[in-house]
């Protein structure tokens, strides 16, 4: 009952004028964000976080969050139509969406994927209401040991699951602690790793780097690839899924909602592997697994879902925890440090008119989705047809005048330039910029962790492994850093058997 209470006061801080247009502004800009390929929601909320600073908090966050969640929705609509995805998260639904449309179906496949997902959001949401909470107050309990071994595991975890190959991760993870440490020393106060440049004695900008690791390295690698965006020319009618279709799809949404809303709470879980563990489901349960990849509607319905929910529940852990899972949530959480606002398990009662009015906001904005995805799908397929010729450049542009209105500085512009280039080198030989970004944010905080057991304990670094939770959480990572090494002696003992 007390979360229902707050819950409405939630939905008093939305249902205001400008709550409900920064709503709006967030769902529609992530909409259009999901369907044009080579964006992103991360370089999208990157370029709008500038113009959130005149913004109260809560309208920031409200139409940060929307970009998010919204660049979701949208991403089906260019899987489905042009078999390229809006965003990464969408990369399963080209699998059965494309094939759909081959088959004169896009309208249903389009149908079941808005409705899908705002079916998983919804649920999410109340998943969100009730875990948060609780959650919160256990953190409460948490010292500086425990804070560090968390974010300790956070950051292995992500390593480990973005790339693919965990030394890689650690490496970008490494990268990005060492350039978080650069600028003023918060206890001694002198100048770190500043070589005499002004600008990062506040240490190098969250932004900037952003941009350019998501803004500048996404437009350098299209101009590379030379991309033929060939729309499947098939009339789009028909978007209410028929009885047949909601009964085929209904139980793949229902496991893809629990599926991306336990992945989304794990650190490096998120929307793209949800939508991919979702998929992999729904092929082993299904009676006709050789139906996926030639149409069938559980390929789209299930991932579409997945990736929803995820969005959703990765909002669990940072406003409770003070933990982002992903990059997009630690770009949020950047947000909130930028606008004095400190994540975590005191945030509920400090500003429960942030967290309760961003919960609320979630429940309006996926209804406005759902209005809008169905009969703007029209303007997609033109938004679709603008060359990249055009986009690009328009992009940069953006990214430029973003980075520049921060502080008026250039040598902002020429960081966001010179880690854009490295970004687009680096993912050449397969280096995720997604780690980095989380140990950039999670650096400086795991740093004033560190001190602070450092001082509780005298220097014994024994105090991480003598407080139960902090050893289950080191345990954990320790596990995660040592399993590549079993599986490579694993596989090593079955060849020489043979």
């Amino acid at each position: 009952m007390h979360s229902l209470h707050d819950l409405l006061m939630g939905f008093y801080v939305i249902f205001t004028p400008s709550n409900m247009f920064f709503c709006f502004i967030g769902v529609l800009f992530g909409t259009l964000v999901g369907v044009l390929p080579g964006i992103g929601p991360v370089a999208a909320m990157s370029l709008l976080l500038p113009g959130t600073f005149s913004l109260t908090p809560v309208s920031a966050m409200i139409m940060l969050a929307g970009i998010y969640y919204g660049a979701m929705y949208g991403g089906s609509t260019t899987s489905i139509l042009v078999n390229i995805p809006g965003e990464a998260a969408s990369i399963v639904t080209c699998l059965d969406g494309y094939q759909m449309a081959r088959e004169g179906r896009a309208g249903v496949a389009l149908g079941i994927s808005a409705f899908g997902s705002f079916i998983a959001g919804t649920l999410s949401l109340i998943g969100l209401m009730f875990l948060a909470p609780p959650l919160s107050e256990f953190a409460l309990k948490f010292g500086p040991p425990e804070y560090l071994s968390l974010m300790v595991l956070g950051l292995v975890t992500l390593s480990f699951l973005f790339s693919g190959s965990l030394l890689k991760g650690l490496i970008m993870t490494v990268f990005g602690l060492l350039v978080g440490s650069i600028g003023m020393d918060y206890i001694s106060g002198i100048p770190r790793f500043t070589y005499g440049i002004d600008t990062l004695v506040d240490g190098v900008g969250l932004i900037p780097i952003v941009i350019g690791m998501f803004g500048i390295a996404e437009v350098l690698a299209n101009l590379q690839e030379e991309s033929n965006r060939e729309i499947f020319k098939t009339h789009i009618g028909n978007l209410l899924p028929s009885l047949k279709d909601w009964f085929d799809s209904i139980w793949a949404i229902l496991r893809g909602t629990l599926i991306g809303f336990f992945l989304g709470i794990l650190p490096g879980g998120g929307p793209i592997i949800s939508s991919f563990a979702s998929y992999a489901v729904e092929k082993k349960v299904s009676k006709h697994p050789e139906r996926f990849g030639r149409g069938a509607i559980q390929g789209v319905a299930g991932p579409e879902s997945a990736n929803n929910a995820a969005a959703g529940a990765g909002f669990v852990p940072l406003l409770s925890l003070g933990i982002p899972t992903n990059a997009m949530m630690a770009l949020l959480m950047g947000a909130l440090i930028i606008h004095g606002i400190q994540p975590g398990p005191m945030m509920m009662n400090q500003h429960p008119d942030i967290f309760w009015g961003v919960i609320a906001s979630m429940y309006i904005g996926n209804f406005m989705l759902l209005c809008l995805n169905l009969p703007l799908i029209g303007l997609w397929v033109k938004i679709l047809k603008v060359p990249y010729s055009i986009l690009f450049p328009l992009i940069f542009l953006f990214c430029l005048i973003g980075v520049y209105s921060l502080n008026n500085n250039w040598v902002e512009i020429l960081i966001m330039i010179v880690f854009g280039v490295i970004t687009f080198f680096l993912r050449k030989v397969d280096y995720e910029p997604a780690p980095f970004v989380l140990a950039l944010v999670l650096g400086p905080m795991l740093e004033t962790a560190l001190r602070q057991s450092l001082l509780l304990s005298k220097g014994s670094l024994a105090i991480f492994f003598t407080r139960p939770l902090s050893a289950l959480f080191m345990g954990a990572a320790f596990l995660l850093l040592v399993s590549p090494f079993f599986r490579i002696l694993r596989e090593r003992l079955r060849s020489t058997e043979r």
